[in-house]
């Protein structure tokens, strides 16, 4: 196990070093830059702008440089806001967002592992059709007409939720349904698949053949194997909601990481777009390893133990 952990550390690493490479030369290919914006600026303070930060050295130089700043954790200044780093722009979205993507797990946990444990254990009843037609619709709407029905129905037609904005829970709830409802539908899916495949096996005959109830068969035995999939999903689907989601962040007006990181591109901001890249590649190479170090333990048959 130590060494498989080792193993996978360095190959975070090394992902993390071509993502944040490949993302510098492709911003820098970005025709234009942070300083060429609607209303021009005069040359000579641009020349000094350049010159203040490097924008004016080799290219290779100026790739050194930033890795090297990052190799110590700086991510460098924002040219949009003057006043913040990239450290700072991370720091205050990223709470927010995370927020709203621990809701979102949260929901889409509680609701979509249940029902698709029931939509497997009553195949071809309504039951099954029920979840399946819902995780249909959770699938197939795409999350900003979503967020626009949610935003029409609670927010303008019953006035009980705000619309928009930042503030307490119940700014909270409207956003957090709309991210979750793709991965609640999928994680129905999922588990109604790997249930149905997993209750079929020959050692859950033989738990029901020794008088468990149908509560103990299923819990203790055909879900401990069927949730596997799911975790499998939920590696990269936690990464994701927790980073953030830019549409709904910028339709519920929500401050997170989202917001920043779609103004920089706007603005051709170098430092945010690498900063915030680089973060949620981290983010995502984290999470996939912690799902692999699940596996041991859930599954006794996976072990990352070296044969002898």
């Amino acid at each position: 196990m130590k060494k498989y952990i080792i193993n996978r550390i360095f190959s975070m690493i090394l992902v993390l070093l071509v993502v944040s490479s490949l993302t510098f030369f492709l911003a820098k290919a970005i025709p234009g830059g942070p300083f060429t914006k609607e209303k021009k600026v005069p040359d000579i303070i641009l020349q000094r702008l350049e010159e203040k930060y490097h924008f004016d050295d080799p290219l290779w130089k100026q790739y050194v440089s930033y890795m090297g700043n990052l190799m110590k954790g700086d991510l460098g200044p924002s040219f949009r806001y003057d006043a913040l780093t990239v450290n700072d722009i991370i720091a205050k979205g990223f709470p927010v967002s995370a927020t709203i993507g621990f809701l979102a797990v949260l929901l889409s946990i509680i609701l979509g592992l249940p029902a698709g444990i029931i939509s497997a254990y009553r195949q071809n009843f309504w039951q099954d059709n029920t979840v399946m037609f819902v995780s249909l619709i959770g699938i197939s709407v795409p999350s900003f007409i979503l967020a626009t029905v949610v935003m029409y129905f609670f927010g303008l037609k019953l006035k009980i939720l705000p619309i928009a904005g930042w503030g307490g829970f119940r700014y909270m709830i409207l956003p957090a349904i709309t991210l979750a409802a793709y991965p609640t539908a999928y994680i129905a899916r999922l588990t109604r698949s790997s249930m149905l495949d997993v209750l079929s096996q020959d050692y859950i005959k033989t738990a029901r053949s020794k008088g468990l109830s149908e509560f103990k068969v299923i819990t203790l035995h055909a879900l401990k194997n069927a949730i596997l999939p799911v975790v499998t999903y939920m590696g990269p689907m936690i990464a994701a909601i927790f980073t953030g989601s830019f549409i709904i962040e910028r339709l519920f007006f929500i401050p997170g990481l989202g917001k920043y990181y779609v103004t920089a591109i706007y603005d051709r901001d170098y430092t945010v777009i690498l900063g915030t890249t680089i973060f949620y590649a981290f983010f995502l190479v984290t999470a996939n390893f912690i799902v692999d170090i699940l596996y041991a333990f859930l599954d006794p048959r996976i072990t990352y133990e070296e044969k002898k």
